[in-house]
């Protein structure tokens, strides 16, 4: 199954043609991921540093990057333009037009812009910058859509015979009960767009339909309700707990006459506790293969990797911002 799934999700990259910019090209592992993406057709890629240093690196490690674009920020003639730019999106936050253009000299930052203008399809960093860093330029470049107010993430968690997408277990600590829909919403969207099956969603509490009380319980409740009202052609129900969410002959005891209960395949857990525990164990005990994090919430896709990630994952992920974009 999960090669099966990332196969086809990186021939349905193929398809698509698009171009990725990789910021990192420090990172002899991203480098690595470059010739792969390029040598597979997956994307076009586009690397930011120093030419010579990229150039060098790619010399010593035997890859083969013609038809690689390679930029450096600090030399590029789009500095000026991205500088005002982001002094145009972020003056109002204290930003001046000397700041913004040395902001725009880092990596993470100009590879933002470039996806934010339309230079490139999408990009994949973190590999090593942090977390927090990467968040921070896809959200001050990039921005959120509009009816989307939180900047989530989602895991693949390929098992034998299924796949499911748990979210979120990487970025947001205790989103409230609209947050909280939000991440139900667009994981939907972004399982179906990757594993093209229908989403059936379950909104995961410690309760199911009332079987306990508690204010925990009622986010839940609350958000299970705000996403079936933003999305009512969504199969989306809450709240239950994971057995009833997964297990038929559970979910039809405990939740007779749900369209979810039993048969769900996006996972919302309701909050970062529970879902970063929550895959650790699908992945460890369960033996599942996680793919991600995959970051969404974001007008065009940024994404983020573990600093510990593989030129496998840095490929994975470069195919799925693919699909995404």
């Amino acid at each position: 199954m999960e090669m099966e799934l990332l196969e086809k999700i990186k021939e349905n990259a193929v398809k698509k043609r698009k171009t990725l910019v990789l910021p990192e090209s420090h990172d002899e592992r991203v480098l690595k991921a470059a010739e792969i993406l390029l040598k597979n057709k997956i994307a076009s890629v586009i690397t930011l540093g120093n030419e010579e240093k990229i150039w060098s690196d790619a010399k010593r490690l035997g890859l083969e990057l013609s038809g690689i674009r390679t930029i450096n920020p600090e030399k590029s003639e789009l500095l000026s333009e991205f500088a005002n730019i982001f002094f145009n999106k972020r003056k109002h936050k204290g930003v001046t037009i000397e700041s913004a253009r040395e902001i725009l000299k880092r990596d993470l930052f100009f590879g933002a812009m470039m996806v934010n203008e339309s230079m490139a399809d999408g990009s994949v960093a973190g590999s090593f910058a942090s977390t927090g860093d990467v968040m921070k330029a896809g959200i001050q470049c990039i921005g959120m859509p509009e009816g989307i107010s939180i900047v989530s993430s989602f895991f693949l968690m390929l098992f034998p015979d299924q796949t499911f997408s748990f979210a979120d277990c990487a970025v947001v600590p205790n989103p409230d009960a609209n947050q909280l829909a939000d991440i139900a919403v667009t994981t939907a969207d972004n399982h179906k767009k990757l594993t093209g099956e229908k989403p059936y969603i379950a909104m995961l509490s410690f309760s199911t339909k009332g079987s306990a009380k508690h204010e925990l319980i009622d986010k839940v409740v609350e958000a299970t309700r705000i996403a079936k009202e933003k999305r009512p052609d969504l199969q989306i129900d809450g709240e239950l707990q994971f057995d009833a969410a997964v297990v038929d002959s559970v979910g039809k005891k405990k939740a007779p006459g749900s369209n979810v209960a039993g048969r769900a395949n996006v996972l919302i857990f309701p909050d970062l506790n529970a879902g970063n525990i929550g895959y650790k164990i699908a992945q460890r005990l369960g033996k599942a293969e996680a793919v991600g994090p995959v970051v969404q919430g974001l007008k065009r896709p940024f994404f983020d990797l573990s600093r510990g990630c593989s030129v496998d994952d840095i490929v994975n992920t470069s195919a799925i911002a693919v699909l995404m974009s």
